[in-house]
């Protein structure tokens, strides 16, 4: 996976290889599967890259249908649904050994003024103040192989707290978790670039937020774990290398499914994204 910033530009940098068809290129890496925050990311750069640019994306809707293959590239094939003088839709289908592996539908809007209205941010510690990630997992030898440093390098995560710890207790949610992340390492100003960063960054711990409350973590040899859709409304412009709170919340699970609403909040309070995911938590028996 990118180390850095620079390797996450470049993943992000995909090669049009036709009309509406472009290929994504693999990282380095030791995981079994493609990540689905790179996928989604790839295609959200190649749904905006064949609309007019005075569009830019306000939502994705996807579903990640088969996994991905590490060892080969990704071929995204863009089909242009509408082009009309507000909004433009369209969809991506993204293949490996010529089966599909991954569908968004990408909606585009012209910017306009209108009626504005947010939720009011938490009341949460700076991101200085909480726990690094990459440093807990080195102190309590819980990756002793350096797959944090090696995969997730690219991305800076603090944690602020979850239900069971560092977060005052709520009766009405059941299972809570909110994180501090940027990218680690500055983007350029291109919007698109940042939303495409934010997307890879948005399917990194969303999911662990369904398991809260049952005591297991993603990483547990008794669950088994995958995301089985992704969506995403930008309300506002921010940069992904920037600070933004991921408030993230799970109101539900069930059949072997959690569902995941996430609200993100840049550091002066302002709602930016709103994001939520349903992934296979299965117990394994």
């Amino acid at each position: 996976m990118p180390a850095s910033a620079e390797e996450l530009v470049e993943l992000l940098d995909l090669e049009t290889i036709d009309v509406n068809l472009f290929r994504g290129r693999q990282p380095d890496t030791s995981l079994q599967r493609v990540f689905g925050g790179q996928v989604a990311a790839q295609a959200l750069i190649a749904g905006q890259r064949t609309a007019d640019p005075g569009y830019a994306v306000h939502s994705l809707h996807s579903y990640f249908l088969l996994p991905g293959d590490t060892a080969v590239p990704i071929v995204y094939d863009v089909e242009s649904v509408r082009d009309g003088r507000s909004f433009a839709t369209r969809r991506v289908l993204a293949r490996q050994h010529g089966r599909p592996i991954y569908a968004m539908t990408v909606n585009l809007q012209r910017a306009e003024e209108g009626y504005e209205h947010q939720d009011e941010m938490p009341e949460v510690i700076a991101p200085e103040e909480g726990l690094d990630l990459a440093k807990l997992f080195r102190a309590r030898d819980s990756d002793p192989d350096g797959t944090w440093e090696r995969e997730w390098a690219a991305l800076d995560v603090r944690y602020v707290g979850n239900t069971h710890r560092g977060l005052e207790p709520d009766p009405g949610r059941v299972a809570q978790s909110r994180l501090w992340i940027r990218v680690a390492g500055a983007l350029g100003d291109d919007p698109l670039l940042q939303q495409a960063a934010f997307t890879y960054a948005s399917d990194m711990t969303l999911l662990g937020s369904t398991l809260t409350p049952h005591g297991v973590n993603l990483s547990s040899p008794e669950i088994q774990a995958a995301s089985l859709d992704h969506t995403i409304w930008f309300h506002r412009p921010f940069r992904a290398d920037e600070w933004w709170l991921y408030d993230q919340t799970s109101p539900s699970a069930g059949g072997g499914r959690g569902l995941a609403l996430a609200r993100v909040f840049t550091q002066d309070g302002t709602l930016v994204a709103t994001v939520a995911q349903e992934g296979l938590i299965r117990h394994r028996k």
